[in-house]
């Protein structure tokens, strides 16, 4: 198959080279190439001739206003060019309860994605992730107040990126499902239990203090809400934290 992905960060470029490694076509293309989602600019040229493409592109600006315009505009923009071009399979990666979070300005760019997604042209899959085990520490920086991590007690269920890129991989390559499939890791963990256990492995001093208040995306969170939907029979993956904790150190 010859598969375009539109951003080569830490999934994009995981996932070109296992697919790659198939023996699939793969190209993962961003700026650097000559691409801008969110004008159009190179899109027809990069698609033109592909089975699939995979948008995995995410907004350099978090402001309510910059990222529901970064989703909207390049979504339609790709879309567009996926039409014209005969592309038959379309992929985004998005998040797992973002359509539950309301009050942060991201969660809502990305159901707008989505909403853009199902309406459009092109056969779709969309895979709704949990969060990755590789992002506890920014979710840690974030939070941190004069050297004291303040993190909400309310649960996610990580995930592993290397397990995200398996089951994406085995969606790219397999028949558009023209609807949502999550994918969470195997266990429900307060945000505040998982900086504490990352800092027990990487040494770090900071203490951490159970806060409900800590926000997640500018939204409050409770742990049912980045959590898989009831009723979604979501991928469990098999990477649990300690596993994850081992690999790094």
């Amino acid at each position: 198959m010859k598969i375009v992905i539109f951003g080569s960060g830490l999934i994009g470029s995981q996932i070109a080279s296992k697919l790659a490694d198939a023996g699939h076509d793969v190209k993962a293309l961003g700026r650097a190439d000559g691409i801008d989602t969110t004008t159009g600019k190179g899109l027809l040229e990069a698609v033109t001739g592909a089975d699939v493409v995979v948008d995995l592109t995410n907004s350099p600006s978090w402001s309510d206003d910059d990222v529901l315009a970064f989703f909207r505009d390049g979504t339609s923009n790709i879309l567009a060019a996926e039409q014209k071009a005969g592309v038959g399979h379309h992929v985004i990666l998005s998040i797992v309860g973002a359509d539950r979070l309301p009050d942060s300005g991201y969660m809502r760019a990305k159901v707008a994605q989505e909403d853009l997604v199902k309406a459009g042209p092109i056969p779709y899959s969309i895979v709704r992730s949990t969060q990755f085990f590789e992002f506890i520490a920014g979710i840690a920086d974030a939070g941190t107040v004069d050297g004291t991590v303040h993190a909400t007690p309310a649960h996610l269920q990580p995930i592993a990126s290397r397990d995200v890129v398996s089951h994406v991989a085995e969606v790219v390559i397999g028949a558009p499902r023209n609807d949502t499939v999550e994918i969470a890791g195997p266990e429900p963990l307060g945000i505040d239990e998982l900086v504490r256990r990352l800092f027990s492995v990487t040494g770090d001093k900071r203490s951490v203090t159970p806060d409900p208040e800590a926000g997640y995306f500018g939204a409050k969170l409770d742990s049912a809400a980045l959590t898989p939907t009831p009723g979604a029979n979501a991928w469990i993956a098999p990477t649990t934290l300690d596993e994850w904790l081992a690999s790094q150190a």
